[in-house]
């Protein structure tokens, strides 16, 4: 599920999405053009979650490069999006920007919601019925720098939305290939399905132009998430990044664990490592597949340098496995598929609270709490009350002096007595 705010330039887009997001994420300046990059938010509204992007200005028949990029880039939100916020300006009235827009979702079926944003008054309200002269059933007038008329865009908005999670994957364990393009992740597909031992059936993805198939592994049901495929391609080099980006925070979304595919000639890039903290704010399973390994020229110490290069680069993640393959010759792609299955494992594990307790209690013996306000911290028992992903509650009399450098010591106590490789883990300290 995603929602597009997309519009001309200066008409109050990234207002609109801090606004309908309750952040201040987005970039805000009077003139054209600033939202250049893609910004990635959630509205919550009605009990549901609706994840939006707020893309670039919309500026047809310019030369520079850079709108243009943001021309393309607001096509592929378009062709991505669920939904389409369609934000005009009742203060300048249409324009020919607005009018061949409308030409491009006429020509589209992603519904679209027509926004006069910046009414911010009864005179500017009635100046809204201009924008009817689009040819839209109904408009939405809001004032995104107050907040009048959001709410009723947003009730709009849950209609036109599917009832349910359209990203369910039933009760199969999902794993989606993320990663840059070109690091082989269609390859590795390719090389999954092409063995006897699976029995895949296509169906319709849930996400556009993404391949979702069903297959039974070793006696249980997945569903694989292939981002892979473009629909068509992007002419600008940053929209690729792009396009790639938003496939991921999707797929991401679908998955129980997530297979970062990255080139082993090229290594870790600033993407790789944001689709790892995409994955672990979802609290997903991670694997690391560090593809064409065949082309690296190898001595009997290259894995372990390469390990420990990937794991300072994404430190407190260093319990994330690596599996290295080869989608080309088929080396350990299985491997891949095994660990992932393991990381699934370990994410719906559940601990006994006694056993638990047995492990905080050797560790705060081992390491007491640092001092609160004079106080001693002193932490009374733990449980877990939730498993995939897995929550741990520890009760202590003073929660706020539990300072992050004593968590990060529970959390690996925690993983080298119970495993939860590739697992993030959630340590929640409550008063008692």
């Amino acid at each position: 599920m995603l929602v597009a705010i997309v519009g001309r330039p200066n008409v109050g887009k990234s207002t609109l999405f801090n606004r309908l997001t309750g952040r201040k994420r987005a970039i805000v300046d009077d003139q054209p053009g600033v939202t250049r990059d893609r910004v990635y938010g959630e509205i919550e509204w009605g009990g549901r979650t609706i994840p939006v992007v707020d893309t670039g200005g919309y500026v047809p028949h310019s030369a520079e490069r850079f709108e243009s990029a943001i021309r393309e880039q607001v096509d592929i939100a378009l062709s991505d999006a669920d939904v389409v916020l369609f934000v005009t300006d009742v203060t300048t009235g249409i324009t020919d920007i607005d009018e061949e827009m409308t030409q491009r979702f006429r020509r589209s079926d992603t519904p679209v919601l027509l926004v006069a944003n910046k009414a911010d008054n009864d005179e500017r309200r009635w100046a809204a019925n201009e924008m009817y002269g689009l040819g839209f059933d109904e408009i939405y007038p809001v004032s995104a720098s107050n907040g009048i008329g959001t709410g009723e865009l947003l009730d709009a908005l849950l209609e036109k939305l599917p009832e349910t999670e359209e990203t369910a994957l039933d009760e199969r364990t999902g794993i989606a290939v993320i990663g840059r393009p070109n690091v082989g992740k269609s390859s590795f597909i390719n090389a999954l399905l092409g063995f006897d031992r699976s029995i895949v059936t296509e169906i319709s993805g849930t996400t556009r132009d993404a391949v979702h198939s069903q297959v039974e592994y070793e006696g249980r049901e997945l569903t694989l998430i292939d981002t892979a495929g473009l629909r068509k391609k992007a002419k600008v080099k940053e929209n690729i990044e792009f396009y790639s980006a938003l496939r991921s925070e999707r797929a991401v979304r679908e998955a129980d664990v997530c297979i970062l595919m990255v080139d082993a000639t090229v290594g870790l890039e600033n993407q790789d490592v944001r689709v790892f903290r995409q994955a672990e704010k979802h609290k997903k399973g991670m694997v690391l597949a560090v593809n064409k390994w065949d082309l690296v020229e190898k001595d009997t110490k290259t894995a372990k340098r390469y390990e420990e290069y990937f794991h300072r680069i994404l430190d407190r993640q260093s319990h994330v496995p690596i599996v290295f393959t080869s989608a080309v010759t088929r080396q350990r792609v299985y491997k891949v598929l095994d660990t992932a299955l393991e990381v699934a494992d370990e994410r719906a594990k559940r601990v006994s609270t006694s056993t638990l307790n047995d492990m905080v209690q050797a560790a705060v013996e081992a390491h007491h709490p640092p001092t609160y306000r004079g106080n001693y911290v002193r932490i009374k028992y733990a449980t877990q009350v939730r498993a995939d992903p897995p929550v741990f509650a520890f009760f202590c009399n003073h929660p706020d002096g539990v300072k992050e450098s004593y968590r990060r010591y529970l959390e690996g106590k925690l993983r080298k007595s119970f495993g939860f490789d590739g697992v993030p883990l959630t340590l929640v300290f409550k008063q008692k």
